[in-house]
């Protein structure tokens, strides 16, 4: 189905989420459209703040937003819904679309086969009544479905939409650049470089990807790492409980501009409780660039001021590798806990494979060398 007769069946204006990969045809088309704007569509840090802005929005028009994430966000969106806008609470009425990664029947990577496996169930849970579009359902059968919800909306409940893989198309492209010029999958290399046999957590997405591509190129052990699959938003709470527990270790923190906008409170947590072995670095692309490249709002942003006042004893901003690798190595002689952001474009090579290890042989790997 067209993106564009989808858009124009729901009969909405108004479109708040997170980004999504099986939803790329609907993101491409309201950056293409609206770009980022504050009447029509706005990115925002995580699900549930999506599920929030929308009731704002509904509040102040009367209006029905749309919200959209892939599935792994039902989680986040599990409180605003069952305490904000079920009908036994305010009946604030939501469309929701959904991105079904892990489809049962459908080969997926492992954090997302139990998640698509719950995928519909949580929908049902939450009181939301769902449909599923596939690539061959018609613009007459949505239409039925949405006149059906209209009644549904109408008695302040909310609905969704559960998209399966390339069910919406779009014939547009849209491109996604910065100015910057320093390659992630490069960054990361000068990182290994310097990190040894330290431990490493790397955040969700392309930066896993890459850094255990560098590893087997280099014919180096994987037991180093723990690459955070899945988890979105996590990744510094996961190296914070490392460094905690295994203080003579200097341990490195991978994350990305989306993972820590996704749930910034757990910098506050980290600087609070100052584990002197950590560093937190942020490949900061300004783009959500594993699932697309749209824009997240972290450009804008000054994540030095923000570490720093989180508690963060080091703070420090680079843009090119001569300083970068200068970095690298002064952070780790401090017995500080230090924060890099890493000025960084967007894109990855094509041909970027996926980790040849399970998830479970990670953690385990993981875990033995922890212990020597």
């Amino acid at each position: 189905m067209n993106v564009e007769d989808f858009v124009n069946v729901l009969g909405c204006d108004f479109y708040t989420g997170v980004p999504d990969s099986q939803l790329k045809a609907l993101c491409n088309y309201l950056m293409n459209t609206y770009g980022i704007d504050e009447n029509h569509h706005i990115i925002a840090a995580n699900e549930g703040s999506c599920t929030a802005l929308a009731a704002g929005y509904h509040l102040a028009t009367g209006k029905v937003p749309v919200i959209y994430m892939q599935n792994s966000g039902e989680g986040n969106i599990i409180n605003p819904v069952a305490s904000l806008l079920n009908d036994q609470v305010y009946a604030i009425p939501a469309i929701f679309v959904i991105g079904w990664r892990g489809e049962p029947g459908v080969h997926d990577e492992p954090q997302h086969i139990y998640q698509g496996e719950i995928t519909c169930k949580l929908l049902d849970l939450m009181d939301i009544e769902n449909f599923v579009i596939g690539t061959d359902t018609t613009v007459e059968e949505l239409e039925t479905v949405m006149e059906n919800y209209k009644k549904v909306l109408a008695a302040g409940k909310n609905v969704a939409f559960v998209i399966r893989k390339n069910a919406l198309s779009y014939d547009v492209k849209v491109k996604y650049e910065n100015d910057n010029d320093m390659v992630r999958e490069e960054i990361i290399e000068h990182i290994v470089n310097v990190t040894g046999e330290d431990p490493i957590i790397s955040t969700t997405g392309k930066a896993s990807r890459e850094l255990f591509e560098i590893r087997a190129n280099s014919n180096q052990s994987h037991k180093y790492d723990f690459l955070t699959v899945g988890s979105m938003g996590h990744t510094s709470s996961i190296a914070l409980g490392v460094a905690i527990n295994k203080p003579d270790k200097k341990v490195w923190c991978i994350d990305g501009d989306g993972s820590v906008l996704m749930h910034m409170g757990s910098m506050a947590v980290v600087g609070s409780n100052n584990p002197k072995n950590l560093v937190h670095i942020v490949i900061n692309n300004g783009a959500h660039e594993t699932v697309g490249g749209m824009p997240t709002v972290a450009t804008n942003m000054d994540l030095i001021k923000i570490a720093d006042a989180c508690g963060y004893s080091y703070a420090v901003s680079v843009d090119n590798f001569k300083d970068l690798d200068t970095e690298l190595e002064k952070v780790k002689s401090l017995n500080e806990l230090c924060f890099i952001e890493i000025m960084c474009s967007i894109g990855a090579r094509e041909d970027l494979g996926r980790p040849t290890t399970t998830a479970l042989e990670n953690k385990e790997n993981f875990m033995e060398f922890l212990k020597q």
